[in-house]
């Protein structure tokens, strides 16, 4: 059993999240607080002690780009307090979709972000569903990458659904949609696309069979909905009894909330890595909550047990 005594903290872009995850483990979110400067500047602070303590800092980096500076000072404070370990659990990883050079004199985002947490004296991170798994490789310290199968495949079984497909939105989403189709022992449909350009997508078709299928579309994320909304109405077009999407992180940006409601889309499932905006109309949206899975595995990591048998795939 583990000698030190963990606390949690949050930063101000997931403290529902945090709190959330410390209920379900069995404690509460530890004290802290940032100063704010007129010029946009700010400074978190500890206010009680992690001298000796593992610290976990709860914070997605979804935007704006605060958040991902915010736990970056977060980190540096920890560490400059004494702690003993500090645990970055970043439910949401932003910048995931650089994390290679698809074109010439671009960032790789992902890397360097990797490289700021490493620099800003983090122990380990503890993420959920990357937007690509070799990410994982960008850092020099441990990475627990945890996946939202858990939590979705219970709530698909509770649907029902006779006639049960999963499709991809993408070609690059087919090893997930395969893992999940062998998993329920359902078929799999994958959209093929063509981009304009970023965020718009040209032509779109379907291959395998669609016709009297009730059809899930499995992705990492939903940024401006165009793509997922787009497959869902062609989809119903080539006869689908019905399409829903399930997705780990709801960025929805731009136009997305406005796309869903209006596409064929019945249900879009989700989980609170990201808020939902609370002035959209989110009749549509599913929220189920990773709580529960994070704390488990902080718990597991805390006390140096496996966590490999937390994973049903």
């Amino acid at each position: 059993m583990a000698i030190h005594k963990l606390k949690i903290f949050a930063g101000r872009g997931s403290r529902y999240l945090a709190e959330k995850i410390a209920k379900s483990y069995g404690t509460e979110v530890g004290d802290s607080s940032v100063l704010e400067f007129s010029d946009g500047e700010f400074q978190p602070a500890y206010n009680e002690s992690i001298r000796g303590c593992t610290v976990f800092v709860v914070q997605s980096t979804y935007p704006p780009t605060d958040n991902i500076m915010e736990l970056l000072l977060m980190i540096d404070a920890a560490r400059r307090a004494s702690a003993y370990k500090v645990i970055a659990v970043i439910p949401y990883f932003g910048w995931a979709r650089q994390d290679r050079k698809d074109r010439p004199r671009v960032s790789i985002g992902a890397k360097l972000c990797a490289n700021l947490l490493k620099a800003a004296g983090v122990d380990r991170v503890m993420t959920m569903d990357l937007h690509a798994d070799q990410i994982q490789g960008f850092f020099d310290i441990p990475v627990d990458h945890l996946y939202a199968s858990g939590i979705f495949i219970p709530y698909i079984n509770n649907l029902q659904l006779e006639d049960l497909s999963f499709a991809a939105p993408d070609m690059g989403g087919a090893k997930r949609v395969n893992a999940y189709a062998q998993y329920m022992n359902a078929p799999m449909i994958v959209s093929h696309k063509q981009r304009e350009k970023a965020n718009v997508v040209g032509t779109m078709t379907a291959i395998g069979e669609v016709e009297g299928r009730n059809i899930i579309i499995l992705d990492d994320m939903i940024d401006t909905a165009g793509t997922i909304t787009k497959a869902a109405d062609m989809l119903m077009e080539k006869g689908a009894k019905s399409v829903r999407a399930a997705a780990t992180h709801a960025v929805l940006s731009g136009p997305a909330y406005d796309r869903i409601n209006a596409s064929s889309l019945q249900e879009v499932i989700v989980t609170d890595t990201i808020p939902l905006n609370c002035n959209a109309d989110t009749s549509k949206f599913t929220v189920l909550s990773v709580a529960d899975v994070f704390a488990d595995v902080m718990e597991r990591v805390h006390n140096y047990k496996e966590i490999s048998s937390r994973f049903i795939f």
